[in-house]
C-alpha cells in the first residue's frame, strides 16, 4: 500500500466518521445522560463494533481476491463510484431540522459498551463502506494480511478516537449539531469530502495501474 492511498483512506474514513449518524448519536446520548464516566466505555464499544464489521467484510474480500482477480478489479472501481454516490446522497439529504438525542440514563458502563458495540457492528453505513470502498485500497497481487491489518488498525483507531472526542465534548457538540444550519453544513461538507476522495482514489489507482 502506497502512502498516497493510505492518506486517502484516512481522509475518507475521517469524513465518514465525523458525519453524525446512529453511532455518533448513541455516543452523545450516553455522554449527555451519564456524563464522562461512560466516555471510554462508549468509545471502546464503537471500536469493537467496527473491528467486528470490518474484519468480517475483509474476510469476504480476501476470498474474493483469491477467487477472481477480474471481479476484484470491478469491485474496486465500484468502490470509487459508491463513494461519489454516497457523497451526493449526503449532500442532497442534509437534514433541515436539529437532532433530538434520546435519554440513556438507565444503563451502566458495561451496558454502554455492549450497546455501542452492537449498534456499530450492525450499522449499514459502516458495513456498506467496508464492502464497497475498502477494496480499492487493496493490491490484489500483494500479500493481503499486512494490507488488511493496516486498514483495520487505521479505521478502528480513528473510530475510537472520534467516538471518544464526541463523548468528551458532548455538551458543546449537542448545542452545535442541534442547530439545523450547522448540521446541514457538516453533512454537506462530509458529502463533498467523500466525493473528492472517490475521485482522488480513482485517479491514484489509474496512475499506479
Amino acid at each position: 500500500m502506497t502512502l498516497d492511498l493510505w492518506l486517502a483512506f484516512v481522509a475518507a474514513s475521517t469524513a465518514l466518521l465525523l458525519i453524525p449518524g446512529p453511532t455518533v448519536l448513541l455516543v452523545l446520548s450516553y455522554a449527555l445522560s451519564r456524563g464522562r464516566s461512560v466516555a471510554l466505555a462508549s468509545a471502546a464499544g464503537v471500536a469493537l463494533g467496527d473491528l467486528v464489521a470490518m474484519s468480517a467484510s475483509l474476510a469476504g474480500l480476501g476470498a474474493l481476491v483469491l477467487a477472481s482477480a477480474t471481479l476484484f478489479t470491478v469491485l474496486k472501481w465500484a468502490g470509487a463510484a459508491y463513494l461519489v454516490w454516497l457523497g451526493i446522497r449526503l449532500i442532497r439529504s442534509a437534514p433541515e431540522k436539529g437532532l433530538d438525542l434520546p435519554d440513556r440514563a438507565d444503563i451502566g458502563a458495561a451496558g454502554v459498551f455492549r450497546h455501542a458495540a452492537a449498534v456499530t457492528a450492525l450499522n449499514p453505513k459502516s458495513i456498506g463502506f467496508f464492502i464497497a470502498f475498502v477494496p480499492q485500497f487493496v493490491t490484489a497481487d500483494a500479500v493481503l494480511l499486512p494490507q488488511f491489518a493496516i486498514l483495520i488498525v487505521t479505521f478502528v483507531g480513528l473510530a475510537g478516537l472520534n467516538a471518544l472526542a464526541y463523548a468528551l465534548l458532548a455538551d458543546r457538540l449537542r448545542r452545535v449539531i442541534g442547530r439545523p444550519a450547522i448540521l446541514t453544513w457538516i453533512t454537506r461538507a462530509g458529502g463533498t469530502a467523500l466525493i473528492g476522495m472517490g475521485v482522488l482514489t480513482a485517479t491514484l489507482r489509474k496512475a499506479t495501474a
